[in-house]
Formats: C-alpha cells, structure tokens, sequence
C-alpha cells in the first residue's frame, strides 16, 4: 500500500471522561470487541487478580483509577486503530492535555446518572479549542438514571454544538430493554453480559413494530414519543459538521454489559476523521508526504521496572517510520536510529518495523528525548501547542535517608522529564528541591512511585510558594537584573527553562509592575530559556 493509503486506514482518538464514568470499562471492552483482547480485567479491590488492561502502574491496581495514559493498537475492519486512554483524576489533566494534542478524535463518556461533571466540561474545552470531532457515549443504562432528554439538553449547553442521537434507549434501569438504532430503524435488545462480538443479540426491525410494543410496554411508548420529538427537532447529522467540532453523534448503552460497544467501535470506523495535517512553526505537515516526522507527546518511566526503561511516546505525523532508519532530534540536532521502537497493546509491547502518520510507537531510551522533541529525517520543525501549565500547588522534597540522595535526584528527574510532576531547582544554593503540582494526588502518586520504583523514602514538605510563572524579556539586560534582584525566587524546571516563584499573586503583581519589560507566562511554551549557563 502506499503512504496515502495507509494513512486512510488509521483512526486516532482519546477517549475522555470524569473519573468513574466508565471509561476504563469500554477502553476494555472495545479491545474485546475488536478482537484484541479475549478477556476483559475488572477494576476491582485492592486484592483483585485482574486489572484493566489499560492500567498498569501499581497505584492505579491499588486504587482503581487511571492516572497515566495508556496507548493501545488494534486492527478493526481493515482500519488501524490507535486508541489513547487518558487519566479521568483532574489532578492529572495536564497529561490528558498533552493526550488531546497528538489524536484527531475524541470519545466522551458520560455517567447517564451524573451528566455532565466538571472534570468533563475542561476536558470539552480543550478538544473545542482545537476543533476536535467529539463521538458521545452515554453509559450506564442499566441503573436509574438522568432523563435521555436532558442530558441531550445538557451535552448541548455544556459543548455548544448539536448533539444528534444515532441510538435512544428504551427504558432505564430494571426495566431498561434496549436502545433502538434510530439510523437502521431497529432495537437491540438488551440482557445482561451481552456475548463478545453481538452476533447473538437480538434485534427487533421497526420503529412501529407491534412486538416492540407488546414486550416493552410504557418504556416502548415513552421512547417512542421521545424519538419522534428529537427526529422532529434535532438537526440532520451532517458530516462536515462534525469533523469540525460543532455536532456530537450520540449513542446510549452499558459498557459494563458490552451493550451498544459494537455501535460506538463502528461509529470511529465510519466517522472518525483520517490523521490531518500537523501545524509546525516553519510550515503545514501533510500526513502523507514522503517523509517521516513525529513529535514526544508523553514520556513514561519505569513501564518495565525490571529495565528500568524510559519510553518516548512518539506521534507520527506524516510519512512512514521504519526500524533503525536514521533521524534527527530538531531541539539539538543529535541523530539517533532506533532499533527497537514497539508498539502498545496496553501492557503488552511488540516490535515494531513499520507505522504511518496517525499511529503512536514507543521509542526506549535513556533521557535523550524529552517531551514536545522533533523528530525528523533531517528537516528542523517545531510543532506547537504541547502544553506545560504553571502548578497551583508547591511542596518540598527531602530524602529520609541521605544515602539516597542521588537516587532522589534521578527518580525527580525522571518523572518531571516525563510530565508526572514538575521538578524546580532553586537558583539559591542548597535548597531543596521544589515539586509543583496541578493536583494533591500527584504529590501522592509521585511519593509512591519514588518508593516502588527508586526505592527511596521521601518526606514531602509544606512550601512557600503557591505559584509560578515563566518568564522572557526581550532585552537580555533587562532579564539579568530582574534575575540577580529575584535570585530567592529563581527556580530552573527540568529542561533549565527559568521560573520565578510566588508565594501570592500580590507578589507576582509587585514584580510585573517592577519589571515592565519582563514577561510573565502561565504556560511554559510561551516561555523560554535563559541565557548563560541555561541557554
């Protein structure tokens, strides 16, 4: 096949939710539909021998929570589908940002109990802010819940585009019997634990079928009032529309029961957009030229404690990738040939030889690549948009044991270079290092990963500062004597990149009005580095 052709195969989406929603769930049981997977982990106690296939880090086991992201590759109906599960804890958004930059789709997963919850309303943001077509899946049908009408009512409110159901349910809870395709004009029938690939179900032709009717009573009639109101005033489902983020397709089930799985796995078959073109500063990156190009879009460490490895995950952008070809790192201009890039089914890695734009592979390796890094076969680009947010939450490390210092050190670097945590070093001599955060549980997850993985007992302690902000001023005098009169506010972040660190926004504000000519920024790629020994 040729670049174009297999660049049509791939469907690359994230899937998103407020935490407990059902995510991991259907993440799960869409690899099961899709074949790749043969039994589906439960979430379960602390005890539990299984675990979701998409949760692999210790704490996620013990807690039952995502709190990384998780890339999975499948095969579905000759399409090559990248599936990217993102953590639904709010504290680690900032992962989940990174996530939604590197897909061309999202899968949103509402709680039909709940509706729409906060965690989901600044996921929705992000992907609205880059006009990423958005596929709704409301779950959990099988228990009481919210009125179908108005969670279309609040999808609506909270997105600001047009949510056009392509399935509507059929009573809820112990009386909840199906959802009725409304684009085939046909009921699924609905029973619990429903068989792997729905060649079992039991299907129902008809709207205004007297079978309907008969078994499924008042949940029939109501659905059926409910699907002529909506056919009368929802908006005709319009492709165009929504490839650009301003309709929703929505589909209802019960993840738990692999119920309306089947219609959601088609639906990123047939309506998911292909991999687009990539913005870079110095031009446009069409998915299909000739040459390979990807950017970092997550660093994970540790996912095989045994190596010790760190993994770059690598979005293609355009052309193909082969093993061991030769490529250029645009941030320093260093050539690697990596021969053992892999690709992910969760925890499972197979070596990969070939991926085109749209895939993700995993690249080993030893601190050489860092988020946001370029690769290239030799042209220097740099694409935008992977954000750094500034923390909200400041605390200090120490060691309990100061044989363990070094270890300390490399753990903190390590999980910062990889996003878990912001590291800052103090520009004053001998002081601890900083941790910032966007959650408290970061603090927390880092705290156990220190101990699990580095074997080092740390103490976190109280600081400070609770915030911080990048900064750049065009005038290099200007940024030196705001340097040398703040150096008790000067920390340097994982790739030397200056922070000036606040203990309130009135003392953020003394400094802007001190130093006009500094600028002070929430996101660090508005930032930069500074010059000396950390240019």
């Amino acid at each position: 096949m040729s670049i174009s052709q297999e660049v049509a195969r791939r469907r690359t989406f994230a899937i998103i939710s407020h935490p407990d929603a059902g995510k991991t769930t259907l993440t799960e049981k869409l690899l099961l539909f899709a074949g790749a997977i043969q039994i589906a982990g439960s979430v379960k106690a602390r005890k539990a021998s299984r675990h979701a296939s998409s949760d692999w880090m210790e704490i996620e086991k013990q807690r039952g929570i995502s709190v990384a992201s998780s890339v999975m590759q499948m095969e579905y109906r000759d399409c090559v589908i990248n599936l990217l599960d993102t953590p639904g804890h709010q504290d680690f958004s900032e992962d989940t940002y990174r996530v939604l930059t590197a897909v061309d789709a999202a899968l949103m997963v509402i709680d039909a109990a709940n509706g729409v919850e906060p965690q989901t309303i600044r996921l929705l943001q992000v992907c609205r802010a880059r006009n990423t077509p958005i596929i709704t899946f409301i779950n959990k049908l099988d228990r009481e819940v919210q009125e179908p009408l108005n969670l279309l009512s609040e999808i609506e409110s909270h997105l600001g585009m047009d949510a056009v159901p392509f399935s509507w349910p059929v009573g809820m809870g112990r009386s909840f019997g199906g959802v009725f395709d409304i684009r085939r004009n046909r009921m699924r029938v609905f029973r619990a634990g429903q068989e792997k690939r729905g060649a079992q179900d039991e299907m129902i032709d008809g709207l205004d079928n007297p079978e309907i009717a008969s078994r499924f009573g008042d949940a029939y009639a109501k659905a059926n009032e409910e699907i002529e109101l909506i056919q009368a005033a929802a908006p005709e489902f319009d492709h165009d529309a929504f490839l650009a983020g301003k309709q929703t397709p929505v589909f209802f089930g019960s993840a738990i029961n692999n119920f309306g799985v089947q219609e959601v796995l088609d639906a990123l078959v047939d309506l998911a957009p292909t991999p687009g073109p990539r913005t870079a500063i110095q031009r446009e990156v069409q998915p299909d030229e000739p040459k390979f190009s990807g950017v970092v879009f997550k660093v994970q460490a540790n996912m095989d404690p045994a190596h010790r490895d760190r993994v770059a995950f690598v979005r293609v952008s355009s052309g193909r990738f082969e093993r061991g070809m030769r490529l250029k790192i645009a941030r320093n201009g260093k050539e690697m040939r990596p021969n053992n890039v892999v690709s992910f089914l969760s925890q499972r890695r197979e070596l990969l030889d070939v991926a085109y734009a749209g895939d993700v592979i995993g690249i080993p390796n030893h601190g050489v690549l860092q988020l946001g890094d370029v690769l290239t076969e030799g042209e220097t680009l740099q694409f935008t948009g992977l954000p750094f947010f500034a923390p909200e939450l400041f605390q200090a490390v120490e060691v309990k044991d100061p044989l363990r210092i070094k270890q300390l050190r490399i753990g903190l670097t390590q999980l910062g270079e990889e996003g878990a945590i912001q590291v800052f070093r103090p520009e004053a001599s001998g002081g601890a290092l900083l941790l910032g955060a966007v959650g408290q549980l970061q603090f927390e997850v880092v705290a156990h990963r220190l101990k699990t993985e580095y074997k080092v007992d740390a103490r976190m302690m109280p600081s400070r500062y609770n915030m911080a902000r990048w900064f750049t001023a065009e005038d290099p005098a200007v940024l030196r004597k705001f340097m040398n009169a703040n150096a008790a506010n000067i920390a340097y972040d994982v790739v030397d990149a200056a922070a000036f660190l606040a203990s309130s926004p009135a003392q953020l504000r003394v400094a802007q009005e001190l130093y006009p000519g500094v600028e002070f920024h929430a996101m660090r790629e508005h930032g930069g580095r500074v010059f000396g020994q950390n240019a």
